[in-house]
């Protein structure tokens, strides 16, 4: 959305909307207009971050040549792009230290992997761990994931660059965007937001949020829950 467009106030907007449902009070029609003023405003905010984020200068060229193994055999990071220009890389919180993955990247990755196809229509994906590759398929077929692709890091050279893992050897997420530009691997966008720039009273995590779970509870009167997370199994 150009920073030049002149749009209509937020109000105008959400009072154009005729939506209205029996017996509905007005003071919950009112509190609803109000709302969706909001939820326009926060729409045209995610739009001028879009932007913003696409407005980037080119980021730092990458010249490691990190290795990794995924299903059909080492690769590289060049390797990761097959055939697109952008790499996405989601760094997954399950190193060799971990008895099994984050449950919190295991929800993400569970609702990527219907996503997946679609995804790489327009960019390549990649989820690196630092496990073995075996421990990777074996948690991939547990899961029922058919269309992500895993691919170990077995020195962790890129869990170290790309700060997916802490001094201690314990894992954190990362969400990285590389880009070809001229024959050169190019960084494009990583998140940030974590525990240094989280509010009070919430998790550390990014906007937009990625994953459709929260999302979702966002939109009910219980929400996320003040102490609710995925688990990895619920027959208990």
């Amino acid at each position: 959305m150009s920073q030049m467009q002149t749009l209509a106030p937020a109000m105008e907007l959400a009072k154009r909307n005729g939506v209205t449902y029996a017996n509905e009070s007005d003071a919950y029609r009112q509190a609803r207009i109000a709302l969706l003023a909001e939820e326009i405003e926060l729409r045209r905010q995610i739009e001028r971050v879009a932007e913003m984020r696409r407005a980037l200068p080119p980021g730092h060229e990458v010249t490691t040549r990190y290795r990794f193994i995924g299903e059909n055999g080492p690769t590289d990071l060049d390797g990761l792009f097959g055939h697109k220009s952008t790499l996405v890389v989601y760094s997954f919180m399950f190193g060799p230290q971990r008895a099994r993955p984050c449950p919190m990247c295991t929800s993400l990755l569970g609702a990527w992997d219907g996503e997946a196809r679609d995804i790489e229509q327009r960019v390549a994906l990649a989820v690196v761990a630092r496990s073995p590759l075996e421990r990777l398929v074996e948690f991939k077929q547990e899961r029922g994931w058919r269309h992500l692709k895993l691919y170990s890091d077995p020195d962790g050279a890129y869990a170290r660059d790309y700060h997916s893992v802490l001094p201690d050897g314990s894992d954190i997420p990362a969400f990285d965007v590389f880009m070809k530009r001229d024959g050169k691997i190019l960084h494009f966008y990583s998140g940030e937001m974590g525990p240094e720039t989280s509010d009070p009273g919430q998790d550390p995590r990014g906007a937009p949020d990625f994953m459709p779970l929260w999302n979702v509870l966002d939109m009910t009167p219980e929400g996320r829950g003040g102490t609710w997370y995925p688990k990895l199994d619920y027959t208990n």
